[in-house]
């Protein structure tokens, strides 16, 4: 007999919701958020957003009828034309009516890519460090993921392919270190996939954030069949507009029919005065956006180059607005590095072990929502920080 009362009971919720942890930046994050409405100023580094000057929008000069009511499931056809067109300058070819789906935002596309291909005890290869709600969204699809540490090469993921294997993530830069994938890296996993009967989940929503000399290849120009390629991207994180909440995914037309099912029970449509808003200002917007793009690109380089010279290490990367800082000789994991940095010295950044076990001994700071001088305070303090908990 159940030891819980009549209440408890009802509002039991189910093992699997119930083992799902929280998304640690977003935890943080909504902390912090509640430190400045108490008035604290908080250095804040562990927003994954770069902040845009943008105009205000207007909607009142949009031509698109129908705008506070339901559009295509499969997003709005202008919108997806200006996508496809978009598309085909990285050298991936996009039919508009049967190969993309518009979405409220890149992270349920990428559960929705996952649902629709995972049968119960299938494993994801996602390799660390990873963005952070892979691993409970595979396991909320009922699979399981297969995390590769952080020193393991993409060419030795063959190693950890079983019969059980149905997918492998490719965070592609990767946040939060800011690599870029190699053309043949990206050669070799489509590879694996062709022979080992793979789906490739491509995860690329910060691509535009490559520097000019780091050229950004798409994964999907590797396979412009869509024979096994599920392209995720945001227009959110590259238009600067992350709470409009609009995302996109391009697959082969059987698997985006399947997918399409799922957006229309858990979704809908994405926001139909946003999409309208974004497909009429396409080139508009990203006019105001790449210049901020490549100053806070710069900012990244130019911090990376500041952690250096005073002696902390980070993963390889140059790309984002991020960068995986080593913790050195620090006593602390990252978790109490995290909590005692907002404590003691009001700055905030993500623990490393949001991103995978392998990566404990690091934390992700981010440079896009603050001033190069609060970014460099902030530096301050965690190599601070690290002196005061490091072993003599």
């Amino acid at each position: 007999m159940s030891s819980l009362s009549p209440v408890e009971e009802a509002i039991r919720p189910s093992s699997l919701v119930d083992d799902a942890a929280q998304a640690l930046s977003i935890k943080h994050n909504n902390l912090v958020y509640e430190l400045r409405a108490a008035g604290h100023d908080i250095i804040t580094l562990s927003l994954g957003e770069a902040f845009f000057d943008l105009p205000t929008p207007r909607f009142d000069d949009l031509a698109q009828q129908g705008l506070h009511h339901y559009s295509h499931s499969r997003g709005l056809p202008q919108l997806r034309q200006r996508l496809a067109t978009y598309w085909a300058d990285y050298d991936v070819p996009v039919d508009p009516e049967r190969e993309i789906i518009v979405t409220a935002g890149s992270k349920i596309a990428i559960y929705m890519a996952l649902l629709a291909v995972l049968e119960p005890g299938d494993e994801v290869l996602i390799p660390e460090p990873f963005w952070l709600s892979y691993p409970e969204q595979v396991r909320l699809c009922r699979g399981v993921p297969v995390l590769v540490p952080h020193d393991v090469s993409v060419f030795d993921l063959g190693r950890y392919v079983t019969t059980r294997t149905r997918a492998v993530v490719i965070n592609n830069p990767n946040n939060p270190s800011g690599r870029v994938h190699t053309d043949a890296e990206l050669a070799f996993v489509h590879d694996l996939a062709d022979t080992r009967g793979l789906v490739v989940i491509a995860d690329e929503a910060y691509h535009e954030f490559v520097p000019p000399e780091t050229p950004f290849r798409a994964c999907g120009s590797f396979d412009p069949e869509l024979r096994h390629t599920i392209t995720v991207n945001s227009m959110s994180k590259n238009y600067g507009v992350s709470g409009w909440r609009v995302g996109y995914l391009i697959a082969h037309r059987g698997l985006i029919d399947q997918i399409l099912k799922i957006n229309q029970h858990l979704v809908t449509c994405a926001p139909t005065i946003l999409s309208c808003y974004l497909a009429e200002h396409f080139d508009d917007i990203l006019a105001i956006t790449r210049p901020q793009i490549r100053r806070v690109v710069e900012l990244r380089r130019e911090v990376a180059g500041q952690l250096s010279d005073i002696g902390i290490a980070t993963l390889p990367g140059s790309a984002t607005f991020y960068l995986f800082a080593s913790l050195g000789r620090s006593t602390l994991d990252s978790v109490q590095f995290a909590t005692r940095l907002l404590q003691e010295h009001s700055v905030s950044v993500v623990a490393g072990i949001a991103y995978g076990d392998s990566c404990d001994r690091h934390i992700r700071i981010s440079v896009g929502t603050e001033s190069p001088y609060r970014v460099a305070r902030g530096i301050a303090a965690i190599r601070n920080l690290i002196d005061v908990t490091s072993r003599p």
